[in-house]
Parts: structure tokens; C-alpha cells; sequence
């Protein structure tokens, strides 16, 4: 066996440096030292130059509070005077003064009781209704038209109609209130049950699952998100309907204390009842949620970025 030795200078004597200069101490490639020198030579981003994350409620708060600002600085330089709308301070004053004298917290404990009442029996008959007219060939073909007729009279319409059949007590407030949710529910639940992907239909039947296992398992799951959207909907609704319905010869409610503050122009207890059924509205809202993503854990959806 021979071994062959390249002369000085030959192309193959320059080549075996180039390899021995490659190898490291510990008989590293070539390719092992180009990554060191890609590593050692990536550059090094000081932290004070990284982009600072404004925390998301900060961001979600901007809004308002700049919004609360111009109003203030509107007000005090009289371009918004008392008679057009009280400033925030004298709002929160106001508020201040009704909760202390207990009108306020009475007003909302009523107004709370006629929104959960309207809210409860809406829920019950827009659901019910939905659930046999979706579920059923012969419930749509009896359900849907009247429902879809009712629909598109205006509930508010209703009024004079109500206070003749139920007369002027708080039937016809929550009457109005149950006509105004039943609607949203049963369009959003009726789409989520027709919604429902076919195949999971025939996996379950394959499965040997009965025909009311099919509604339990694979059904009313796949038609609960609009069940759900449906149900924030018909919140927003009932607080809309609530200012109508306690126009109707309310003696309590927060309807009623906005009837006395137009009487006697007090534009200052007019927004603070304004705002406190945005705030009612919103906490119903945010409790809705909750239970939203506490049912719908299974489902993956995208949140934003």
C-alpha cells in the first residue's frame, strides 16, 4: 500500500491546509465552525430598542378617558352648557347624590327584574320555537312563516296593542321585552342547528348513535356558538326594549327617572341613567361572554394579533 505525497505549492497540498485550518481542536467540520461565526456574528438587539407592549387594558381605557377629557374641557369652556349637557363632574355629582339617596339603586333593581323577567320567557319561547322548526321539516313548514312575519313588525309598534290586552301594569313592559328577545334567539339558534356539517351527521349515525343521540351529541353542540351569539344579541335588545316599555305609565325604573328629568330638563339624571344602562348592558354582555368561553372550550377560534 502506498501513500502519496502531494508536492509543495500543488493544488492538492493548498487544499489539505484549507481542511486542516477547518477542523477545530476537537475534530469540528467545517460546517460546525461556519455556524459558530453566523452565531458570534448575529447582531444583538439592546433591550431599550425592543418595542414596548401597552398592556390591552390601557388600550381598551384610552378611548373613553380621552373621550371624558374633550368632554370636560367642552363643558368648562362653555361650548356645551348645562341646558345642552352637564359636564362629567356635575354627572358624577348627580350619580353621587342618587345613590345616596336610594332612587338610583331602586330604579335598577326594578329595571333588572323586568329585563331577567322579558329575558327568561323570550329565551324559552325564541329557543323552543327554533328547536322545532329547525329539528323538523313539518315544525318549519308550520313555524317559520308566522315567525318570520312577526319579525319584521316592528315591536315597538306593539305598544298601544299591549297596553289594551294586558293594560298598564308590568305585563305589558315585559311583554315587549319578550317579544324583542325571542326574535335574535330564534334566527341564531335555527341557523346553528341548519348549520351543522352533514358528515358529522352520517359519523354519528355510522357510530350507531339514535336520532335524539344525534341532537344531543351532534346537533345542539354544533348549534350552540349561535345559540350563544344569538343570546348576547337579544341582551342588547332587551335593554333597548326596557326604554320603551317603562315609558308605558312606569312609577319605577330607570325609565321613570329619565320621564321626571325631561319633565323638569335635567339633562345631568337623564345620562346618568343613560349610562347606567350602557353599564348594565355591558355587564350582562361581559357575563354572556364568560359563559361563552367556559361552553365552547372545544372550539379553536382565532382571537386576534
Amino acid at each position: 500500500m502506498s501513500i502519496s505525497h502531494a508536492p509543495p505549492g500543488s493544488p492538492e497540498s493548498d487544499m489539505s491546509g484549507i481542511r486542516k485550518a477547518n477542523a477545530g481542536p476537537a475534530g469540528a467540520t467545517a460546517a460546525d465552525a461556519a455556524g459558530q461565526r453566523s452565531v458570534a456574528l448575529e447582531p444583538i438587539v439592546p433591550s431599550s430598542a425592543r418595542r414596548t407592549r401597552v398592556p390591552r387594558w390601557l388600550r381598551r381605557t384610552t378611548g373613553p378617558v380621552l373621550l371624558l377629557a374633550l368632554w370636560q374641557l367642552l363643558s368648562a369652556a362653555g361650548v356645551l352648557t348645562s341646558d345642552v349637557l352637564a359636564s362629567p363632574g356635575r354627572i358624577a355629582q348627580v350619580a353621587g347624590d342618587l345613590i345616596a339617596d336610594g332612587s338610583l339603586p331602586a330604579a335598577m333593581g326594578t329595571s333588572v327584574q323586568r329585563v331577567a323577567a322579558g329575558l327568561l320567557f323570550g329565551a324559552v319561547a325564541g329557543t323552543g320555537l327554533a328547536l322545532l322548526s329547525g329539528l323538523f321539516r313539518i315544525g318549519e313548514d308550520l313555524v317559520d312563516a308566522p315567525v318570520q312575519m312577526l319579525r319584521t313588525v316592528p315591536f315597538v309598534g306593539l305598544i298601544p296593542l299591549f297596553i289594551i290586552w294586558f293594560g298598564i301594569g308590568e305585563a305589558p313592559k315585559v311583554a315587549i321585552i319578550t317579544l324583542g328577545v325571542s326574535f335574535p334567539l330564534y334566527l341564531n339558534v335555527y341557523a346553528g342547528i341548519r348549520g351543522v356539517d352533514s358528515q358529522l351527521i352520517e359519523a354519528g349515525e355510522s357510530l350507531g348513535l339514535s336520532k335524539w343521540g344525534l341532537v344531543r351529541h351532534v346537533v345542539l353542540p354544533g348549534a350552540l356558538p349561535g345559540a350563544m351569539t344569538g343570546l348576547r344579541y337579544s341582551l342588547g335588545i332587551a335593554w333597548l326594549a326596557l326604554v320603551f316599555a317603562e315609558q308605558i305609565n312606569a312609577d319605577a325604573g330607570i325609565g321613570f327617572l329619565m320621564v321626571q328629568a325631561r319633565d323638569f330638563l335635567r339633562t345631568d339624571v337623564i345620562v346618568v341613567c343613560l349610562i347606567v344602562y350602557a353599564f348594565l348592558g355591558l355587564l350582562a354582555d361581559f357575563i354572556v361572554r364568560s359563559f361563552e368561553r367556559l361552553l365552547l372550550q372545544w372550539r379553536p377560534t382565532f382571537t386576534g394579533r
